[in-house]
Order: structure tokens, then sequence, then C-alpha cells
């Protein structure tokens, strides 16, 4: 098996490492996978989690609290993401984190961006202290049993191997997101990043 482990840099997407209720109400920033890619992507983590009812994304900011103005931390999103364009990001390997077990699709190119703003836009009324570092990802399954982690991952880079459409993407808007219901994240608003520079 070709998988890699990585040590305690576990964070969590839209739904997040912990239990499926700890983040109710609470609010996320992500970036939406196009199709076909997020179609592949939502059938592989259907098949090795049943119950998972996703939509593929990288998350940007991972589940927080926020108890302030909406409209004036939306206001703030959209000055505080204006000067990022939009960039082009090529998805990587399967991984697990060692910490949380999940099981993930790693980024061989746009991690160091994704990072870049995160680091800008986890401030103010968003700013938070996650349980572990940020790190740019693409779950594929989670909430599962720590012994299942290796098999479910050798299932996933199988399908992930014989996978032959596009692996990449551009990353040219966010969306702010609330986890409303079990299972259930509303988008709030969208942003958009400004168009690629030519050339």
């Amino acid at each position: 098996m070709g998988f890699l482990l990585a040590e305690n840099r576990a964070t969590s997407g839209v739904v997040g490492c912990r239990d499926i209720n700890d983040t109710l109400g609470q609010f996320a920033l992500v970036s939406y996978i196009p199709d076909p890619l997020a179609s592949f992507l939502d059938n592989l983590r259907i098949e090795l989690t049943p119950l998972a009812k996703p939509r593929a994304h990288v998350t940007i900011l991972p589940p927080r609290p926020h108890e302030h103005d909406l409209v004036e931390t939306i206001g703030r999103l959209r000055v505080d993401s204006r000067p990022f364009r939009s960039f082009a990001v090529e998805i990587g390997e399967i991984e697990i984190f060692e910490a949380s077990h999940v099981v993930y699709l790693g980024f061989a190119q746009g991690a160091e961006e994704l990072s870049s703003l995160y680091r800008a836009l986890n401030r103010g009324s968003l700013e938070y202290t996650e349980n572990f570092p940020y790190h740019p990802h693409v779950t594929v399954a989670q909430n599962i049993d720590p012994q299942d982690a290796p098999a479910l991952a050798a299932i996933a880079e199988e399908r992930w191997r014989n996978y032959r459409g596009p692996r990449g993407f551009t990353v040219d808007r966010l969306s702010f997101v609330q986890h409303v219901a079990p299972h259930v994240w509303i988008d709030v608003a969208t942003l958009e990043l400004s168009p690629e520079q030519a050339g």
C-alpha cells in the first residue's frame, strides 16, 4: 500500500473530524470542487462510508462558532479575500491523519495558496484555534473505526489510481456555510476571487 500516514496534522472538513453534532450551528469557509472530479469524490466517499452525505470541497476555514454580526463578518471576509486571485490546485495522493484516522487526499499543487487564504481569513470574528494545524486536504472517509482506516485507504488508493478524469481544479470562489442540521450545511454567502492573471 502506498498511502501516507500524516502525523498530528488533521483539520476538520465541512463536517469535521469531530462527532457530527459537535459543529451544529457553526460556520466554515469552503471551496466546492467541480464535476466530474466532485462526482467521483462523492461516490468514493459514499462507497467508503455509506451514511455520508458529501459535497466535495476543500475547507479554507474549518468549522468554528460565530457570535458576531453575520453581515459584518461576511463584509470583512469579502475585504480580506479581495487581494487573492483565483489559483489552480492539483490533488495528490491518499493519506491518513494519524490522530483522527481520517482518510484524505492531499494536494500536489496549491497547498501553499490554500494555507495563505487560511492565515489571512482566520482572524477577527472568525479567529479560532484549531485542534490541529491547518492542513489542506479533501476528506474521503472520516468518523470511522481506527482499525478500518488502512483498508479503506487501500480501496481509495485503488479507485484514485484508476480514475481517468481531471485531478485539478481552479479555486475561484469561496462559500461561507453554516451547519444547520445533522449532515446539512447551507450556503450563507459566496465570495468571488479575482480572475487569475494571464501569463
